[in-house]
């Protein structure tokens, strides 16, 4: 699943167009409303503004609980998906060039909720097998 991510159906999410016309490119993305997920082990947003003329809501809580490293696969994208110049080389980074599919970034935030999703959907199944509790006997070096 993680490794065919871009061949995984999307999570339907609302997108409002704040003006027209509507324009697919990104400069940096801006999450809104903020809150502590329950337990407040992490932060999470159920808006996204993608740009000046696109705003993403409905962004389901749960996604947020599949977590790479200190931060949710969907705030990973978010910084790694904008416009950004390397301040050494000068050399920029322009996302918006991946592509030929204009939609490409606002499609991959879609599959990388879905994805997300079903992680935590896939993690909480794992975690209600009953294991046996002397698996905690075997030897370290298997």
């Amino acid at each position: 699943m993680h490794l065919n991510y871009e061949q995984t159906e999307r999570f339907n999410l609302n997108w409002e167009t704040l003006r027209t016309p509507i324009d697919y490119k990104v400069v940096k993305m801006r999450p809104g409303n903020k809150s502590d997920a329950p337990g407040g082990e992490y932060k999470v947003f159920d808006r996204l503004r993608y740009n000046d003329r696109l705003l993403a809501t409905g962004i389901p809580e749960r996604a947020f609980a599949y977590r790479l490293g200190n931060r949710s696969a969907l705030e990973w994208v978010i910084d790694q998906y904008r416009v950004k110049t390397d301040k050494r080389s000068g050399i920029t980074h322009d996302p918006n060039g991946y592509s030929d599919d204009e939609k490409y970034i606002v499609h991959l935030i879609e599959r990388v909720i879905a994805v997300s999703l079903r992680t935590v959907d896939i993690v909480e199944e794992l975690e209600a097998l009953p294991f046996r509790p002397d698996c905690g006997d075997l030897p370290r070096d298997l």
